[in-house]
């Protein structure tokens, strides 16, 4: 009897363990654009990244062939701080306790086995974000956002469908640090929108997939304008390229197959990261605001 496969409502793979793919393959894909030095450290990395991680940089730049700088050259040139940063999640992403999950919700599967398999690949996916995220990425974004509000200039959260939701979210978040801003997921208002942008403001523009035409356009016209374009979408996509700060939101889930759920918990999750970041740069002076609006909700509960 032919064994019979089960649909699956969620694109997976099987059960494995997060060995840094993801961080190894962007070296991988980084090479040729590379100088020459700098790909022998790569090509380094890529040979050993456990003993890359742990070895001093100085016989690292031995083992490369490079001298020092350059080794802390790489890593800057791959989003990261420098060596420290780059060790640090480099050991976070090859250590064999992180398991990396994605498992199909199969159409017989009983409650308990999908709470889990849904559970579980949210938790593998921030995992995974929590080793691979650039912090120059965030730091340049957060200060982009910090600059446009001091300035006075206007922010703006654009998202299409279920980043839309995300796009208001993100507005909800910022507008209780102080920080006017707007989300719009309407993509003729986002183009008008897009054409008041002027240099000091900043549209930032979120995308499952990175190729949403109605978006493209709207990134396309506030880069055009000098406004800043920050883009929390996937690595690779016309989307990341046309920004000019890429805050990176990869996981394995097939976007085109059903209604996003992971992507849309990971792009939530940057923009806490982002808000968090921004909250610290605006000061102390926050805080009585933020306790004046708690106390102020109060009349808003029973007791």
């Amino acid at each position: 009897m032919a064994r019979r496969v089960k649909p699956s409502y969620i694109a997976a793979t099987s059960f494995l363990f997060f060995r840094g793919t993801d961080m190894l393959d962007r070296i991988t894909a980084s090479l040729s654009s590379l100088a020459p030095a700098e790909q022998r450290v790569a090509k380094l990395v890529l040979a050993d990244p456990r003993a890359f991680a742990r070895l001093p940089v100085r016989e690292l730049a031995e083992r490369a062939h490079v001298s020092k700088p350059t080794v802390v050259r790489f890593c800057r040139s791959m989003g990261y701080d420098g060596l420290a940063d780059f060790k640090l999640k480099l050991a976070g992403s090859v250590s064999e306790g992180v398991p990396f999950i994605h498992r199909s919700v199969d159409v017989d599967d009983k409650t308990g086995d999908v709470l889990v398999k849904v559970v579980d690949n949210a938790v593998a996916a921030f995992l995974q974000y929590r080793n691979a995220a650039s912090t120059v990425a965030l730091e340049r974004a957060a200060e982009a956002i910090t600059s446009t509000w001091r300035a006075g200039k206007r922010i703006e959260f654009y998202g299409a469908g279920n980043s839309g939701f995300v796009a208001q979210d993100a507005q909800h978040k910022f507008f209780r640090l102080g920080v006017t801003s707007i989300a719009t997921s309407d993509g003729h208002i986002q183009v008008m929108s897009a054409t008041l942008l002027g240099p000091g403001d900043c549209a930032v523009i979120i995308s499952n997939s990175g190729r949403t035409r109605d978006l493209m356009d709207a990134a396309e016209i506030t880069r055009k304008n000098g406004a800043t374009t920050i883009a929390i979408t996937a690595s690779g996509s016309p989307l990341a390229s046309a920004c000019n700060i890429h805050l990176a939101a990869d996981h394995p889930e097939g976007y085109d197959r059903y209604s996003p759920m992971v992507s849309r918990l990971l792009h939530l999750l940057v923009i806490d990261v982002l808000a968090t970041c921004v909250a610290l740069r605006i000061g102390p002076s926050l805080q009585p605001i933020l306790q004046q609006m708690k106390e102020n909700l109060r009349a808003k509960r029973y007791a």
